[in-house]
């Protein structure tokens, strides 16, 4: 029999639990109480811990079944207006309605995004912080940057929400009107051609990196600070071409001040339906920005089941799906286990290009 010694009371050991050092074999009557414990000290310890996972785990139902009582909080990782700030905005007024706590977004940008990501990790685990961040804070930042958190460890999956795939647009001046087009004269004017960014190690910058390798192309690298100032340059021909986001370049993709001669998922859109893919060209291309949910690790199951159950009733809303229509963003819920995987692929993924280019951050 297993026992346990508080103070001077023995206390029968709990089936199933392990106790490690700290249980006891019963002691032998012929020895003396003393030669059949181990340390008291220590043997306290176990049975404080012991009770304190016992009232842990009677405690995690309850505070499940009561949450969420109080307004929560959705930490956004980039700046206010921006596309991910807008589609954070859209989610938190339903998911707040689903939930019956208001949501408050609370923006937090810098460093790609991590600046928001460190206050998540290190949050309360109780559910009430949320971490809503795109795929560039997500996957390629760990890649890039010296994090004071791990994603994978430190913050726990609730579910994707949505793709927003690229445009590759060139300027009307270039003699291009497809990517095979493109890969032609790239190879004809080797390291003559450019291609703009809004910024070094950003999602298009690697997208463009990308298909450099595939292509087996030189195209020289002009990064900005930011996504303004990289359209004001392709729309003045500052630069030859870009990869950008779809709902930021649509007025001047209609006005035909860009012309887009490509997307970047692995399939057309349907808001472009004319418009090819580059898998079309490139066999297996696909880069998108995609945007995932997030909540504080150790953030009790029954809770995470709770937010996950409520974002796909907000995704499902008719409000939601027209909203994400206009600009260009494709609903997508996934389970947090498929988000999981999402984030380590994708990691993975980008980190193999970083490498391979030799990039560093600055």
């Amino acid at each position: 029999m297993r026992l346990c010694v508080f103070d001077n009371t023995v206390i029968p050991a709990q089936a199933g639990i392990q106790y490690g050092v700290d249980a006891i074999d019963e002691p032998n009557p012929g020895l003396p109480l003393w030669r059949g414990r181990r340390s008291g000290m220590n043997n306290r310890l176990a049975c404080v811990c012991s009770m304190v996972v016992f009232a842990a785990a009677a405690v995690a139902p309850a505070f499940a079944q009561n949450y969420p009582n109080r307004p929560m909080r959705m930490i956004v990782a980039l700046a206010a207006g921006g596309s991910s700030d807008v589609v954070a905005r859209v989610i938190a007024t339903r998911l707040s309605e689903q939930l019956g706590q208001q949501v408050v977004i609370d923006n937090r940008p810098g460093a790609g995004g991590s600046v928001g990501g460190d206050f998540a990790a290190h949050a309360p685990a109780d559910g009430y912080t949320l971490f809503f961040a795109a795929s560039g804070t997500l996957a390629i930042a760990p890649n890039m940057l010296k994090l004071g958190y791990d994603v994978s460890r430190d913050l726990a999956p609730v579910a994707m929400v949505g793709v927003s795939p690229f445009a590759m647009m060139v300027h009307p001046s270039m003699p291009v009107k497809s990517v095979k087009e493109l890969i032609t004269l790239a190879k004809a004017r080797p390291g003559r051609i450019n291609f703009g960014s809004s910024g070094q190690g950003s999602t298009g910058h690697l997208a463009w990196e990308l298909f450099k390798l595939n292509a087996k192309v030189n195209l020289i690298h002009v990064p900005y600070r930011g996504s303004a100032p990289a359209l004001v340059g392709i729309i003045s021909g500052e630069i030859d071409t870009v990869i950008f986001g779809v709902s930021a370049a649509h007025g001047f993709i209609r006005n035909k001040q860009v012309r887009v001669i490509a997307v970047t998922s692995a399939e057309r859109m349907t808001i472009l339906p004319e418009v090819p893919a580059i898998a079309e060209t490139i066999p297996g291309f696909d880069v998108v920005s995609w945007y995932g949910l997030l909540t504080t690790a150790g953030t009790p199951a029954p809770v995470i089941a709770t937010l996950h159950q409520s974002l796909v009733k907000t995704m499902a809303h008719p409000d939601v799906i027209a909203k994400f229509g206009a600009i260009g963003v494709y609903p997508d819920a996934s389970t947090p286990e498929q988000l999981g995987v999402k984030m380590r692929d994708e990691t993975a993924k980008w980190g193999r290009v970083i490498k391979t280019i030799g990039l560093k951050a600055e």
